[in-house]
C-alpha cells in the first residue's frame, strides 16, 4: 500500500472529510481492518487565510511547498492539497518535491469529460472561481459562475460559516437557489469547487448534477 501525503488544515473541517473518504475507500477495496497509510501536515489556516486576503500568494506557496517537502522526507508516495483554493500555488508545491501531485482541477476535468459535461457551473471561493475557470477552459469546458452578488455570498458563507463549522439551513437554501440559477443558464452540472461546500450542499438539496471535488 502506498502512503498518501496530505497538506490539510485549510480548513480542518474539510480535512476531516478527506480522511474519512480515503479510509472508507481503502476499507471498501481491501476489506477487514485495513485503513489508509497517510501522513498529514496540517497548517495553521490563520496564516494561510491572511496571505490570501493580502494577495501574498508567494508566501502561501512557500508554506505549502515546505509542507510538501516535509511529507516527502517523511516517506509519502504522493501529495494531495486538501483544498481547492490553494491549488492556485500548485506549481510551486510541485516544484518543491519529486512526488506526484494529484491536481484537483485536472481530476475534476477528467470526471466532467467522462460524464460528457461540456458546460458546467462552478462554486468556490472568490480566488477559486478565477484560476479554476481558466484551468477548465484550457480543457475545452465552458464554465458558468454566479453573478457578482452570488459570488460574494458564496465566499462569505465559506469563510464565515463553513470554515468555522457552522452549517446553516438558510445558507443551504440560498446555495440551492444559486445552483438553480446556474442550471437555468445552461449548466449541465455544478462543481462544488470548495472542500467545505460538500458539508452544506447534498445531492438531495438540488436536482442539479453535482461534482464534489473532495469526493473526486
Amino acid at each position: 500500500m502506498k502512503t498518501i501525503g496530505l497538506i490539510g488544515g485549510m480548513s480542518w473541517e474539510s480535512t476531516v472529510t478527506y480522511y474519512q473518504i480515503i479510509n472508507r475507500l481503502v476499507q471498501e477495496r481491501l476489506g477487514g481492518f485495513h485503513s489508509a497509510r497517510c501522513i498529514l501536515h496540517s497548517v495553521d489556516f490563520h496564516e494561510i487565510e491572511a496571505c490570501q486576503r493580502a494577495g501574498d500568494w508567494e508566501r502561501s506557496g512557500e508554506l505549502l511547498a515546505e509542507a510538501a517537502h516535509g511529507l516527502e522526507r517523511a516517506g509519502a508516495d504522493c501529495v494531495l492539497i486538501c483544498t481547492n483554493t490553494m491549488h492556485k500555488v500548485a506549481d510551486v508545491v510541485q516544484a518543491a518535491t519529486s512526488l506526484p501531485l494529484l491536481h484537483i482541477a485536472e481530476l475534476t476535468a477528467d470526471e466532467l469529460e467522462a460524464a460528457g459535461v461540456s458546460t458546467v457551473g462552478l462554486l468556490g471561493t472568490r480566488y477559486t472561481m478565477d484560476f479554476y475557470t481558466r484551468k477548465l477552459v484550457e480543457r475545452g469546458i465552458t464554465v458558468l459562475i454566479p453573478e457578482e452578488d452570488g459570488r460574494a455570498f458564496v465566499n462569505r458563507v465559506i469563510f464565515d460559516e463553513l470554515c468555522l463549522g457552522t452549517v446553516s439551513e438558510s445558507s443551504r437554501r440560498a446555495f440551492a437557489a444559486i445552483i438553480g440559477g446556474l442550471t437555468a443558464r445552461g449548466a449541465q452540472g455544478v462543481i462544488l469547487g470548495c472542500t467545505e461546500i460538500g458539508l452544506l450542499v447534498r445531492p438531495g438539496d438540488t436536482s442539479a448534477r453535482l461534482f464534489d471535488t473532495t469526493e473526486i
